[in-house]
């Protein structure tokens, strides 16, 4: 019992709620990608640039938050780009996103080369610190879990509950809904199709973009090379675990945070081999998907559209 107590702490909590962070950002965009019908594999890629763009205008400017404009405006160009490929030449959705992840992974190397000396991490940065919210920080145990955080964590609930409400409460919601599922019949009610599948895939890419920005400028203050570690594929699962839904998509990605920060609490105390510790949210989102993809129904059929 004692040391189950050792493991299940408040400070596990609140480091799962700041795990879940980046990746309830990333599969909050990825449902708006899939909801106008397009697959948007290059979350990964898109994390990890935006998290190396915001500590990079953060370290020259010495202002973190043109860091993360930074990251949403970078977040949104890669997103752009991966629309322009699959909406307006009918790319490969999944050639594409997973081009926009081998770019990530070379340019920031390269980049962080120039700038700092160093491929593999840069120098410290100005972060966007953390903030305590009054009288909540005050209440016992749920204060010390949820009181004081990155602006970033307050952010993530707010941007799920507006996701949820954008897509099931307004028109614009039913349009992207209804371009996802049949777009021929949107087109024919009079519905611009590829504005809105432009709009999904962007808004995908700056989400994303908040997503790595926490991991850098939010949470460590540097860019380390291949720092979102899968994050972006994470985001994914929890995405089609919360059956593209957001408030669905936002309790699989604290299920897969507390995953995480379970794992980072076991290496503390050395109670398992870390080669085993290391696999727990990996092994986490496998029995998740293994468990759920059979049943969901995803919300098109990702068909590139061609206006008759």
């Amino acid at each position: 019992m004692t040391e189950i107590l050792d493991i299940i702490t408040v400070g596990l909590f609140s480091a799962g709620i700041r795990m879940a962070t980046p990746i309830a950002f990333s599969s909050l965009g990825g449902i708006f990608s899939e909801r106008v019908g397009i697959m948007n594999i290059g979350l990964e890629g898109i994390m990890l640039t935006s998290a190396f763009s915001s500590v990079t205008v953060s370290y020259f400017t010495g202002n973190a938050w043109l860091g993360l404009l930074a990251a949403i405006l970078v977040g949104g160009l890669l997103g752009y780009l991966h629309a322009i490929l699959t909406i307006k030449f009918s790319a490969n959705q999944i050639v594409s996103g997973t081009g926009i992840n081998i770019f990530a992974m070379g340019f920031t190397a390269y980049m962080s080369q120039v700038i700092w000396g160093s491929r593999g991490a840069s120098e410290s940065v100005l972060g966007l610190g953390t903030i305590s919210i009054p009288l909540l920080k005050d209440i016992p145990i749920i204060g010390e879990i949820v009181g004081t955080h990155s602006p970033l964590v307050y952010l993530m609930f707010i941007v799920t509950a507006v996701s949820y409400f954008v897509l099931f409460r307004t028109p614009i919601g039913l349009r992207i809904r209804a371009i996802g599922e049949h777009p021929a019949a949107a087109d024919t009610a009079g519905i611009d199709v590829f504005r809105i599948k432009y709009l999904g895939v962007i808004l995908s890419g700056m989400l994303a973009g908040l997503g790595g920005a926490f991991l850098s400028i939010g949470h460590v203050n540097l860019f380390v090379l291949g720092m979102t570690g899968g994050r972006g594929y994470i985001a994914m699962a929890a995405m089609i675990f919360g059956k593209w839904m957001p408030l669905g998509a936002f309790g699989a990605s604290m299920l897969f945070g507390f995953a995480e920060a379970l794992q980072m609490r076991l290496q503390s105390l050395g109670i398992l081999p870390p080669q085993i510790i290391l696999m727990i949210p990996y092994l986490i989102t496998i029995a998740v998907l293994a468990g759920v993809v059979g049943r969901a129904i995803p919300p098109s059929d990702y068909k590139p559209y061609t206006k008759e």
